[in-house]
């Protein structure tokens, strides 16, 4: 047992050199390259690369989708004589949140619990802040949010992974104004 012990000791003594001046560099060609410039690049990149695969999505699925500025991409199945959403109001909506893979996994939903929230000024997310407002009360319809107006670069911790887009199943069922 000895003989086991000591060793071990021995390559743990080893191991724990942790020397300041050292610095432990796992890929340093990597790391002189990335510059703030090519950050933004691949930044760039990725959220072109990632709106190709919304807008195949949306094709895929016949939405024909509406896009804004800020790329939020919206359906209205049903459509309504409602009242329009405004910032400041009080909204209620049942909802489902899915991932755009390929059988669209369900994620979480308000489950016959509608939610409640005031528009531009609850902590939810930014995309769906903005695409309440392009729909009236009653109607139903599809939302696409891409990471960054969704959960962004850590996701939601549990459900959805980083850097996923989601897609919304949205009911407004009421609007009060404030």
């Amino acid at each position: 047992m000895i003989r086991l012990i000591i060793p071990l000791f021995c390559l743990f003594l080893l191991c724990c050199n942790n020397s300041p001046e050292e610095k432990l560099e796992i890929f340093p060609e990597i790391e002189k390259k990335i510059s703030k410039e090519s950050s933004i690049d691949i930044n760039k990149n990725w959220i072109k690369d990632e709106s190709f695969l919304i807008d195949q999505f949306c094709k895929r699925h016949h939405f024909d989708v509406q896009q804004s500025k800020s790329g939020v991409r919206f359906f209205i199945s049903e459509k309504t004589n409602g009242i329009k959403v405004s910032p400041g109001d009080i909204v209620t909506i049942a909802y489902e949140v899915r991932l755009l893979n390929s059988d669209t996994t369900l994620c979480y939903s308000s489950g016959g619990n509608n939610f409640n929230f005031i528009v531009e000024m609850d902590n939810i997310e930014s995309g769906l802040h903005e695409a309440i407002t392009y729909f009236k009360k009653g109607e139903k319809g599809f939302v696409v949010l891409p990471h960054y107006l969704a959960h962004g670069l850590i996701g939601n911790m549990d459900k959805i992974p980083p850097l996923s887009p989601v897609l919304y199943k949205l009911e407004l069922l009421d609007v009060k104004k404030i």
